[in-house]
């Protein structure tokens, strides 16, 4: 190997990794990565934990900031390199608006868009899986669906129920609209009271929640990419 050999060798190691570097700081910064060692460029964004709204949760709990998660959304569907958008969901639910927020932009985006529910997709985390253009589910997952919960000081008016309504139709509708399961069996599950033992709803395991429309397909990771894949190929 002559000395310009050597050069070019060392010069493609030094991009490869200052690559890595760059990848590893967008994990450790946002919890997202882009890759571009596949047939397409792919944005891969996770939603964990509770999505924190308008107040700030504890330290010590794991969170998905939607002011952070709403600019790496657009930045997403305006980027000229990134081809598609792989959201990956292991979350209990968090705020009602900030959730509805982030599920609205998702099934807002031009882009294709795919999810992939990890272990949980709960409360809120419901909007957010079937947001996108196709959703699946591992078998081992679970997804809980309740009506909407507040905690705090709740006035005893009518006013205030009237808004738990609302939003708890404001929900409703959007899943319906965005996956395969009708508005009126969504509100039966929601109002379940045969099966938590603190509450009321439903807990749809992965198979159970693709047999009730609620989720596209059963799948991983290999699913759910070769969809990504397959869209982006279409488009």
């Amino acid at each position: 190997m002559n000395n310009d050999d050597k050069k070019k060798q060392s010069e493609s190691e030094e991009n490869e990794t200052t690559r890595m570097q760059e990848r590893l700081r967008m994990v450790e910064d946002t919890g997202s990565v882009t890759t571009d060692d596949g047939h397409h460029r792919i944005h891969c964004m996770t939603i964990v934990g509770q999505i924190e709204g308008h107040y700030t949760l504890p330290s010590e709990s794991k969170t998905t900031k939607y002011e952070h998660v709403i600019p790496q959304l657009v930045a997403v569907d305006e980027s000229r390199d990134i081809q598609g958008l792989l959201i990956l969901l292991n979350t209990v639910g968090g705020d009602v608006e900030a959730g509805l927020a982030l599920a609205e932009l998702i099934a807002g985006m031009k882009k294709p868009t795919v999810s992939l529910v990890l272990g949980g997709g709960h409360s809120i985390g419901v909007p957010l899986a079937v947001a996108a253009r196709r959703s699946f589910i591992v078998p081992s997952a679970t997804m809980t669906i309740h009506p909407v919960r507040i905690n705090g000081l709740v006035l005893g008016v009518p006013q205030a129920f009237t808004h738990f309504q609302r939003m708890q139709e404001r929900i409703v509708h959007f899943v319906s609209a965005h996956s395969n399961m009708p508005a009126d069996r969504f509100v039966d599950l929601c109002m379940n009271t045969g099966e938590l033992a603190t509450d009321i709803g439903t807990v749809l395991d992965g198979e159970e929640a693709v047999q009730e429309g609620l989720i596209d397909s059963l799948g991983s990771l290999r699913e759910a990419m070769s969809s990504l894949y397959d869209m982006i190929d279409a488009n």
